[in-house]
């Protein structure tokens, strides 16, 4: 078979996925405002599973309520979630393919915050830069109250029969803002030095190992480098946040909490010049779908308006930041081998991937021992069988225009870039494909 590394079984203590192709998290508003889920979600899923990958680490799923990035998120807060969470496992389990729930919380770090929280947990009081929604620090009885909703959506994956779950620890959401020296400003215990920074994420491993055992998978995404200096904006300028240095020495000491695996990512904001890092920044598009924040945050309008009336200073200031358009896919090699060579758990790489020959000859030199993807998959849900073909490329590969995730606030999350389609009719029937089959007959 061609591209043989991609092919490989990977072991986990826990867990053996069939190849080396992760679907990365992301998904779209398809559920409930409740936080239930819905059955676009499941189709949603199931096509990626039917493509091909090894595994699908789930969308971006809250642990509590104040926890979510928008509404409409199916949520692991509660018990009566489970059942969903079992079905949509089943069907992707149909298909030969792992299931890993992602926990995930926001703190500050939101896009719609939605009725039921004004203000955001973090580790800090600062407001959210990009936007500008009020933040308040966690007191420690808080902090131990959401080290508890990790540990219980942990439970609640276990018991829907999952394979596993992810800590999303990485691109800015709550224990990125404990983490990161750029945002993290308490004088207390879970503040300062590294050690005590890193606090908050120990605690909440070592309390999922608590409620679920040592069987069961358990991995973390990590920022890897934060680069909080990225754009040369007044929300954005400050400290670089933290080194690769410092981030290989949180893995080690997750690894020895009990996690199973590194997933390693960028950027201690999301949206981040260099994830998701792009050949442009579609500031038309962005405009269009923006307008949904601006009553949500006191920046957002402010934000609306230097889009509307500069977008070319803004796409550049946002170019200037990112890597070359032939330097987007596979970008986080040298920091993924940087964490590689000093754990002894596997390692997973994002970024941009879509080309056999670069993912099998990452594997084989041994920066990474599996590759996540997202928009790839996004735009050529069956990618893997171009791999199994021995072609190297899809047909018509992501562009990496990102017109897919800045439609994701307003519309259903698909494939936006006209030029991959014979007509927009296609385009628009891609998009709508996630409804088939209904939620109700």
């Amino acid at each position: 078979m061609a591209f043989d590394e991609i092919f490989q079984p990977l072991t986990f203590r826990n867990l053996t996925v069939k190849n080396r192709i992760f679907r990365s998290n992301v998904s779209g508003r398809f559920d409930n405002f409740d936080g239930s889920g819905n059955q676009a979600r499941i189709n949603w899923e199931v096509k990626f599973a039917k493509g091909g990958v090894g595994a699908i680490i789930s969308s971006f799923v809250p642990v509590h309520l104040r926890g979510r990035i928008v509404p409409n998120y199916a949520m692991i807060n509660s018990d009566d979630k489970i059942p969903f969470w079992r079905a949509l496992g089943k069907a992707v389990h149909e298909h030969d393919c792992k299931y890993i729930l992602q926990l995930s919380h926001s703190g500050r770090q939101r896009d719609l915050p939605g009725i039921e929280y004004d203000s955001a947990l973090s580790s800090t009081s600062e407001k959210e830069p990009q936007h500008g929604f009020p933040t308040e620090a966690m007191t420690t009885a808080q902090i131990a109250e959401v080290v508890n909703y990790f540990a219980e959506g942990a439970r609640r994956a276990r018991e829907a029969g999952l394979d596993g779950v992810e800590l999303h620890g990485a691109n800015g959401y709550l224990i990125t803002q404990f983490l990161s020296s750029a945002i993290n400003d308490r004088k207390d215990e879970y503040g300062g030095p590294l050690e005590n920074r890193a606090r908050f994420v120990r605690e909440i491993v070592r309390a999922i190992r608590k409620k679920v055992g040592n069987d069961f998978h358990l991995q973390m995404k990590i920022s890897v480098q934060e680069r909080n200096n990225a754009l040369d904006l007044p929300l954005h300028r400050g400290p670089e946040g933290n080194t690769a240095e410092e981030s290989v020495q949180v893995c080690k000491w997750l690894v020895e909490d009990g996690v199973d695996a590194i997933h390693a990512s960028t950027g201690s904001f999301f949206p981040h010049p260099r994830n998701p890092a792009g050949v442009d920044l579609p500031v038309e598009d962005l405009r269009k779908t923006y307008d949904t924040v601006i009553s949500a945050g006191d920046r957002a309008f402010r934000n609306y308006l230097i889009m509307r009336s500069l977008p070319d200073l803004v796409r550049k200031q946002w170019q200037n930041a990112a890597p070359k358009p032939d330097e987007i896919e596979g970008q986080n090699l040298p920091d993924a081998r940087k964490v590689k060579t000093a754990v002894p758990v596997p390692v997973i790489c994002t970024g941009g991937f879509q080309t056999g020959s670069v993912i099998a000859a990452a594997i084989k030199r041994g920066d990474c021992d599996a590759v996540s993807a997202a928009r790839p998959l996004i735009a050529n849900n069956d990618l893997i069988q171009y791999f199994k073909r021995g072609q190297d490329r899809a047909d018509k590969p992501c562009t990496y225009c990102n017109k897919c995730l800045v439609n994701v606030v307003e519309n259903p999350l698909g494939c936006y870039e006209e030029s991959r389609f014979p007509s927009r009719e296609a385009m628009l029937a891609q998009i709508m494909s996630v409804f088939q089959p209904p939620p109700f007959v």
